[in-house]
């Protein structure tokens, strides 16, 4: 193992996601330095090198290669790794039991999922509603962003996050009945 994956294999080492890849802990990063950063470990760590040594070495580079996997798939998009970063502050998302959203966002999904049912198999009005969705998609993550870097309160970015889900889970619907279509 070299010696930056020992030390990173070391817990004390880094203290959580954005350290492990020496990135600011910050909404915004830059996405070439993070996949950069995920390749370098994954080359050091990776089990296949690591057939030929003791039991230890392999079961330390397993963890790496899995706490590698799981700190890069959070930080990759935006809003998992917003629901981190509120976690890094001590909020808990509740995601399960806490679906609280600003009453003009609600009204805006039950109009979203109208325009869907009634969009059907029509192409161009599903298309048109995708992009509408992916603009506002691109105003939450701006109110994310400024939530977070410009030190507001992380229960705001909290809020608006729970939208950015809902956005990301209707997207994908929308991807689904479109990719159906094409």
């Amino acid at each position: 193992m070299s010696v930056v994956a020992a030390n990173r294999s070391e817990s004390s080492s880094f203290t959580d996601y954005f350290d492990f890849f020496n990135l600011p802990r910050q909404f915004q990063i830059d996405r070439s330095v993070l996949d950069r950063a995920y390749l370098t470990i994954q080359q050091e760590v990776h089990p296949d090198k690591f057939v030929n040594q003791d039991d230890q070495q392999k079961r330390r580079s397993l963890q790496m290669t899995t706490y590698a996997n799981t700190a890069y798939q959070t930080l990759k998009q935006p809003v998992p790794r917003g629901f981190y970063l509120c976690q890094l502050a001590g909020l808990d998302p509740q995601l399960e039991t806490n679906t609280a959203m600003p009453k003009a966002f609600l009204i805006q999904q039950m109009e979203w999922r109208e325009e869907l049912d009634d969009a059907k198999s029509d192409l161009s009005k599903l298309e048109a509603l995708q992009q509408a969705v992916q603009a506002i998609q691109k105003e939450w993550q701006l109110q994310i962003e400024k939530a977070f870097d410009e030190a507001l309160a992380p229960e705001k970015a909290l809020e608006k996050l729970r939208c950015a889900l809902f956005l990301e889970r209707f997207l994908e619907e929308l991807d689904h009945r479109l990719s159906a279509l094409i």
